[in-house]
């Protein structure tokens, strides 16, 4: 995600910039915009459903955790922004929602934190909240044809970002053919016939250095299909179903993810077979941690990112939480907070409980970013 400054008192480059910050076009959401410093520069960007905030029992409540993460933002001060299909000022229930969820974040807001804007779009146009004149707030509101044609908008499409449709296609990754997933699925039924066959000493040896060699097989693979796809060669259906039985394994891809932390040397593989859970610790902190945190190389984690979409649309469902939760890690790491928690609901839905998945979930229910965003703040 770009880190183009935008500053308040450029209204018409926020609402441009909003879907880009997001990653997908919202509707029905109200957006919270944190503000900082004396400039009122644009920080953490929150969306809730309209539907939640607006709701009478538990708005007010989401309405106060939402300003907690303006709090921990640093906010000076926040703005606002409505998308509703009809605007706010039509007499249905859709627009007595949407008004709700604005009096509640206000109400929430009002007694530490200012408001310095707010704004409705709507299918017809936009247009300040509560404006009556007609010379900057046309009936239907100005025409959404000026967030198109932006200084913001122009720099996104030339860097190459592109917007989603909506939340949902943020986490949609396309199946391959049938015949492919049929040869993954078996690649994958024999890789993980090997690790069980490891675990009982065989064919020869002890179990544990069995195991250890198969995750080093493992971890290996991870690095050869990974180099081929950064050479601009796509991966086989075999390679696919084989990795997606490998990160079963949670050393294999615990190490799969040290690899692509900057700094971590040899630790990946050591992780494998020796205790290194205080070296782990500190490399996952290069993640969180603003003291230590550092920012991902885009074009290695660019590789990760479409070697993890490809095992997840070769690997049978069973095997894709694990693609999906490191998938989901790389893009909260890079900043898409958004695309993460539509990956950790697909993980949910495959595998209940998956560790991994509930920690990161922790993570983005409190606003956390990683830690080289927040030392930056």
């Amino acid at each position: 995600m770009s880190t183009t400054a935008i500053r308040l008192h450029e209204p018409r480059e926020l609402l441009a910039f909003l879907p880009y910050q997001l990653g997908f076009r919202p509707t029905e959401s109200l957006v919270a915009i944190s503000l900082r410093g004396r400039r009122s520069e644009v920080g953490l960007v929150a969306r809730v459903d309209l539907d939640d905030l607006g709701e009478e029992h538990g708005g007010p409540g989401l309405a106060r955790s939402l300003v907690g993460h303006l709090d921990a933002d640093h906010a000076s001060a926040y703005a606002l922004v409505v998308y509703s299909a009809g605007g706010l000022g039509a007499p249905t229930p859709a627009a007595d929602r949407a008004t709700k969820a604005v009096e509640h974040l206000r109400v929430a807001a009002e007694a530490h934190l200012p408001e310095r804007g707010a704004w409705v779009v709507a299918e017809t146009g936009y247009s300040a909240l509560g404006c009556a004149d007609a010379r900057c707030c046309p009936p239907g509101g100005r025409p959404l044809s000026e967030l198109e044609s932006t200084a913001i908008g122009a720099h996104m499409v030339l860097a190459g970002v592109a917007i989603a449709d909506s939340r949902e296609c943020l986490g949609r990754i396309a199946p391959a053919g049938a015949a492919a997933r049929r040869s993954a699925s078996r690649a994958a039924r024999r890789w993980a016939a090997k690790l069980e066959a490891a675990e009982r000493g065989e064919p020869r040896g002890g179990a544990a250095a069995s195991a250890i060699a198969w995750r080093r097989s493992s971890l290996e693979a991870w690095r050869e299909e990974w180099e081929q796809g950064r050479a601009g060669y796509p991966s086989r259906a075999v390679g696919y179903g084989r990795l997606a039985a490998a990160l079963q394994d949670v050393r294999t891809r615990d190490a799969v993810l040290l690899s692509l932390i900057p700094g971590t040397g040899d630790l990946a593989e050591r992780s494998l077979f020796e205790d290194a859970d205080a070296e782990v610790g500190a490399a996952l902190a290069r993640m969180m941690d603003p003291r230590t945190g550092v920012a991902p190389r885009r074009d290695e984690l660019e590789t990760a990112r479409r070697l993890l979409e490809g095992i997840v649309g070769h690997a049978p469902r069973r095997l894709g939480a694990p693609a999906l939760t490191l998938l989901a890690m790389l893009s909260w790491w890079e900043g898409d907070g958004a695309r993460a928690g539509v990956l950790l609901g697909r993980t949910e839905k495959l595998a209940p409980g998956y560790r991994l998945a509930a920690l990161l979930q922790q993570a983005l229910d409190v606003g956390m970013p990683p830690g080289w965003i927040r030392r930056g703040r």
